[in-house]
């Protein structure tokens, strides 16, 4: 691939820079901040910077023109994510602009791309993502939140879990079976709900780093329109499978993690860590700078027309480990000072981000598909080799 820009995507790239570097919250600047995009929608310094991108038109950039978009190209939707995760600043399209609305325009009706796709646009509403369920984690055909249709609407009961941002979201996109006799993958339909129906019921849960965004929720007889089903009946599966296509280079986490490893290695001069330690600082850049070129070249595929598969999980799988080694490594380089949190006298390391950040990034390897499951798909589709 070319690793240069062009004079357009230069002009791009600077246009992006100004005006994050003129608009963004300052505090999305600071240091040890993960510079990935936030999907939240309760935040108020979030909602205002949504609002911001949103009137510069940049919320879905990538959306064909005739849907309110830019009608970007694959590389310059690349720079412009790049340029907003070097900045440590989220891009705020979040999974309505990401995932929902490039669905609703590929399988949607008129109708539904008329009511659902100016509410995404316009960051009016934001969406939590109704897929892993209890009993179907990794294998998320084995779903069984069930919905049984009644004229012209659906009725769902069952459960979802792990339902990210399901407090501060007022839409969910979700799959529930529809045919429970047919074979898994070909029973499920795909919906999108508003989360203030009657019987909805969202209770957050405490993550390990004291957060509260994962939840569960709970379907009582939950009634939606039958408008609100994406796709044919039956055949979610393949609706879901377009939703996951999106957005798969992976650069937001990958300059993340190399800003984080950057972060430490300035902690590290300051306490004046033995030298020792340097290898090891200078082993985790290496891999950033890997995690980087590998998210180009998903890009690169992207922009030639091409489908990346296995090299997206690539990207996904070497990503979300060396997120995990980083923080890691980060309390093997400061010592016992970087398991204390915010609090400990003083005696904490960056107001115990360190801490929160080790606490925080375990679920980096379960989350949007386990390390087990990429290596799967990469044993299979990338290297060919039989099922074990």
């Amino acid at each position: 691939m070319n690793y240069r820009d062009s004079s357009e995507q230069a002009n791009w790239r600077e246009q992006v820079r100004r005006f994050v570097e003129s608009n963004a919250p300052e505090e999305y600047r600071i240091r040890h901040r993960p510079a990935v995009d936030s999907y939240g929608g309760g935040d108020e310094t979030f909602q205002a910077w949504r609002s911001r991108v949103a009137k510069q038109g940049w919320l879905a950039p990538h959306w064909p023109k005739e849907y309110g978009g830019l009608g970007l190209s694959v590389m310059e939707q690349f720079i412009m994510k790049e340029e907003f995760a070097l900045q440590r600043t989220p891009h705020p399209g979040a999974r309505g602009v990401e995932m929902v609305g490039p669905t609703v325009i590929l399988h949607g009706s008129d109708a539904q791309k008329a009511e659902l796709l100016p509410g995404i646009l316009n960051g009016e509403h934001i969406y939590s993502q109704g897929f892993s369920e209890p009993g179907a984690g990794s294998d998320l055909a084995a779903l069984q939140l069930r919905a049984t249709r009644d004229g012209d609407e659906y009725v769902l009961n069952g459960q979802k879990i792990w339902t990210s941002n399901a407090t501060s979201c007022n839409w969910m996109f979700l799959l529930a079976r529809t045919d429970p006799e047919a074979p898994k993958h070909r029973g499920i339909s795909y919906f999108v709900t508003p989360v203030d129906v009657p019987g909805l019921e969202v209770r957050p849960m405490t993550d390990m780093a004291g957060g509260h965004e994962l939840c569960e929720t709970f379907f009582d007889n939950v009634r939606i329109p039958a408008s609100y089903r994406i796709g044919e009946e039956n055949r979610g599966w393949y609706v879901a499978m377009t939703t996951l296509d999106f957005e798969r280079s992976g650069i937001a986490g990958a300059v993340g993690v190399q800003l984080a490893i950057l972060d430490l290695v300035s902690m590290a001069r300051a306490a004046n860590v033995v030298s020792r330690q340097r290898t090891r600082l200078a082993d985790l850049f290496v891999a950033s700078e890997v995690a980087r070129q590998m998210s180009y070249h998903v890009a690169s595929l992207q922009d030639r027309g091409q489908v990346p598969n296995y090299e997206s999980s690539m990207v996904k799988l070497f990503s979300s480990e060396l997120h995990r080694r980083a923080d890691t490594d980060a309390l093997n380089v400061l010592g016992l000072r970087g398991y204390l949190l915010r609090g400990s006298a003083g005696y904490e390391v960056d107001e115990g981000r360190v801490a929160r950040a080790y606490s925080g990034s375990i679920p980096t390897t379960i989350a949007g598909g386990t390390s087990e499951i990429q290596r799967g798909i990469i044993a299979g589709r990338g290297l060919g080799l039989p099922r074990g």
